[in-house]
């Protein structure tokens, strides 16, 4: 055997390391020796291991052992060091949570999805794989916009050189397939559009812009933008479109707009039954203004984006009533009343 060039050795000792241990999976110099061996053809002796184990240390790697004080029969004692591991760059609970976040997200199609769990199960060991076969289990039922990742590279790139970019704008079709909406001669309609800031909402990425030749504030879903070309035209001051006039506060904008609705903020009030305090902090946090508590309710003023309010008052219904402003309050008990009249009529036998 020994085929492969010592050189080679300090390598391959990396890489079984990187591949076969942790802090709580440890090799000896044996076991290393018997890996060198089997998979990379190489014999070693546990002085060489040992050495280039070192040699590893030296060069800045994080490699940890256990040691022990062995007596020798002169009296000498010698330092024994057991138990080999590298110490990976990312623990496996912050794995864990990396990719439990690409499994949460709604955006990342099913392949790139998959690409990018592998690659994160790479960055631990083996044993770490075999905690998380589960992952297979991916479900396919996602977005197949293969452009998503080119176009986050382009928005940066647009952001950060402050310049324009244009692109086709997409929705879903009854086939379940992505398609650009079309302009009045049925082409694919353009957007020239000046990029702002990308932010990610509701398990998605979006756009947070201005489009021209409006001046008001845009949001636009990452995945589904194509085609997408960096224009040499500089964006739009921020200042000059509504809403964006001091700046982009993001933690407001984002309390503000919780569906990321375009169009006016407004100031609404609502009464809600106590046990949302927790939602109400998830959707709207230190923005909301709790006062008027009782036993079992409260009332809440927040600087809202006025669509996203009425979608959210729907949505808690029967735990929340819209108080000002006044006609928000009647357009959210007119959808409400449409609502339950066709939940009292007869479905017909005809649906299949």
């Amino acid at each position: 055997m020994n085929t492969q060039p010592k050189k080679f050795l300090i390598f391959y000792i990396l890489d079984i390391l990187k591949r076969c241990t942790d802090e709580d999976h440890r090799l000896s110099q044996k076991q290393i020796g018997e890996i060198l061996e089997r998979e990379y053809e190489m014999k070693a002796d546990r002085k060489s291991i040992r050495r280039n184990l070192l040699d590893l240390i030296d060069l800045g790697y994080d490699v940890g052992c256990s040691q022990s004080v062995r007596v020798k029969p002169d009296g000498e004692e010698e330092v024994l060091l057991t138990d080999w591991y590298l110490n990976q760059e990312f623990t496996n609970s912050e794995l864990r949570i990396l990719i439990d976040g690409l499994l949460f997200s709604k955006h990342i199609p099913y392949r790139q999805c998959r690409e990018l769990v592998e690659k994160l199960e790479g960055l631990s060991s083996q044993h770490f794989r075999a905690r998380v076969r589960h992952i297979a289990a991916l479900p396919q039922n996602r977005p197949d916009n293969r452009q998503l990742f080119y176009t986050i590279d382009m928005l940066d790139e647009a952001m950060e050189k402050g310049r324009q970019v244009s692109f086709h704008y997409c929705h879903a079709g009854m086939d379940h397939q992505l398609r650009p909406q079309m302009n009045e001669q049925r082409n694919p309609k353009e957007y020239v559009v000046n990029p702002y800031q990308l932010v990610a909402a509701n398990g998605r990425y979006y756009l947070i812009a201005n489009t021209e030749p409006h001046f008001n504030v845009s949001h636009y879903r990452v995945d589904r933008i194509s085609d997408i070309c960096l224009l040499e035209t500089p964006v739009k001051d921020p200042r000059q479109v509504q809403g964006l006039e001091q700046g982009l506060d993001l933690s407001q904008h984002m309390a503000e707009h919780p569906y990321l609705f375009a169009g006016e903020s407004v100031r609404a009030t609502f009464r809600a039954k106590k046990h949302l305090l927790n939602d109400l902090e998830d959707w709207f946090g230190p923005a909301a203004n709790y006062f008027h508590e009782t036993e079992s309710a409260l009332d809440v003023t927040v600087k809202v984006n006025q669509e996203a309010m009425f979608y959210w008052a729907l949505q808690y219904a029967p735990f929340v009533e819209v108080l000002e402003p006044a006609a928000l309050r009647q357009r959210v008990g007119r959808a409400l009343r449409e609502a339950a009249e066709k939940y009292e009529t007869e479905v017909s036998h005809d649906i299949h």
